[in-house]
């Protein structure tokens, strides 16, 4: 998987360090309903599309230039629809450690309907029904699909991010 130039120059001066990171995912929808998912070359489980946001670039531009280079789709971005983060970093096999904020967005395909493997971070990539999902499925992208259900189902009630215990 290409790191980012940006991370390469971090990488230079802190070594394997943790990083923190800011990152996009899209849960892109058909018009049929069905899911847009990609086989990970990395670990070899489907995912949602993600990526890291190169610097000052908008969130929203980057879900939809990840699922552009990752599938050939065009997305729309229709909402944002969960804020969170990792809750354990992640550590690659180089030794690199990192841990994510997540901004995930609820997106619509438009034009063509045939996603094909358009980078290296894929090896497959498809279409699929939520309730049949591949497996092995990455337990974030489990997580990320649900949330953009519920705020598709719901948009009234917002976008989901963990809330702090009340006080009192």
């Amino acid at each position: 998987m290409p790191i980012p130039d940006f991370v390469l120059a971090l990488r230079s001066r802190v070594g394997n360090e943790l990083l923190w990171l800011p990152g996009v995912s899209a849960v892109v929808i058909h018009r049929d309903g069905r899911l847009l998912l990609g086989r990970r070359a990395d670990n070899g489980l489907w995912a949602v599309v993600s990526g890291i946001l190169e610097p000052g670039e908008q969130p929203a531009l980057a879900a939809v230039r990840e699922v552009l280079e990752e599938t050939g789709i065009h997305a729309v971005v229709e909402g944002l629809a969960a804020v969170s983060s990792s809750f354990e970093p992640v550590q690659y096999e180089n030794g690199d450690r990192a841990q994510y904020l997540d901004l995930t967005f609820l997106c619509h395909a438009v034009g063509t309907d045939d996603p094909h493997v358009a980078d290296d971070e894929s090896t497959a990539v498809g279409w699929f029904s939520a309730d049949a999902l591949p497996a092995p499925l990455m337990k974030s992208s489990r997580e990320r699909i649900a949330r953009a259900l519920a705020y598709r189902a719901h948009p009234e009630n917002g976008t989901w991010f963990a809330r702090p215990a009340p006080v009192g």
